[in-house]
């Protein structure tokens, strides 16, 4: 075990060192079309001040198809089809609300038909009844470690850098759903090496109607069975701030970790 949490956190070292000398900016040039506009950040700042909060936010497992892809991007999307979302992700120390720049916020979800990158086959296999990381058979104290990926997909799955403001910025998918849970994407944050907060973030379930009744989300082989009111994870703390945004949608969180307990 203490080996392993080692191994994690020189592997975070490398990439957190890789960032440094690539610069920010280099970093944002990968779908920096998709989050530059100026008046997406107008909207992000109003709906930060809306979110503001000093509650460390609730954690949650990592779930089965958890891996470090080391993927520096803002852009996720590849070629997975849906509508887009731009996601900005405010980090700060949960005991003085201060910012926690350079902190490494990694976001991976599953697509418009339930399907996870890297873990294709196992998330099929979820959709026709296996195990997943949302059925209610899972107790809440389960463990989970990094997958060893088995495929060599890496679509929605990606970290960034936090700036002096502590904010991250994404361009990716409203996400898809699988049975036994509601919408979500997965959030790892990193501080000093060490995984600071493991989380997720949900929306609220008007929007998750008004966008799942478009395709590509309407094809889905089987009927919803899950929503944020039955779901084993959901917590009033994950719920983003969602607005509309052009052809897609605009959802800001504010997320409070504890970076002296590392997960």
């Amino acid at each position: 075990m203490g080996h392993d949490h080692e191994r994690r956190r020189v592997s975070r070292r490398r990439m957190i060192t890789g960032i440094g000398s690539l610069g920010l900016g280099g970093l944002f040039t990968a779908g920096a079309h998709a989050t530059s506009e100026p008046d997406t950040y107008a909207k992000a700042d109003a709906l930060f001040a809306e979110a503001r909060t000093c509650t460390l936010t609730p954690s949650a497992q990592q779930g089965p198809y958890y891996f470090e892809t080391r993927a520096l991007r803002s852009d996720i999307r590849e070629d997975r089809a849906g509508v887009r979302l731009r996601l900005a992700i405010k980090v700060q120390d949960g005991d003085t609300c201060r910012p926690l720049p350079g902190s490494v916020v990694e976001i991976w979800h599953c697509d418009a038909a339930g399907l996870y990158s890297g873990a294709e086959a196992e998330s099929r296999e979820a959709l026709s009844g296996g195990d997943d990381d949302g059925k209610t058979t899972i107790s809440a104290g389960e463990k989970f470690t990094d997958m060893r990926p088995s495929d060599g997909r890496r679509y929605l799955r990606g970290a960034q850098v936090a700036g002096p403001d502590g904010v991250v910025r994404f361009t990716t998918i409203w996400p898809g759903w699988y049975p036994g849970r509601t919408v979500h994407i997965h959030v790892m944050v990193v501080v000093g090496g060490n995984r600071a907060l493991c989380t997720e973030l949900m929306f609220d379930e008007a929007y998750n109607r008004k966008v799942l009744a478009l395709p590509p989300y309407r094809g889905h082989e089987q009927p919803r069975d899950t929503f944020n009111g039955n779901d084993p994870i959901h917590e009033d703390g994950m719920l983003t701030h969602v607005t509309e945004d052009g052809d897609g949608f605009l959802a800001v969180i504010v997320l409070s970790a504890d970076p002296d307990q590392p997960h």
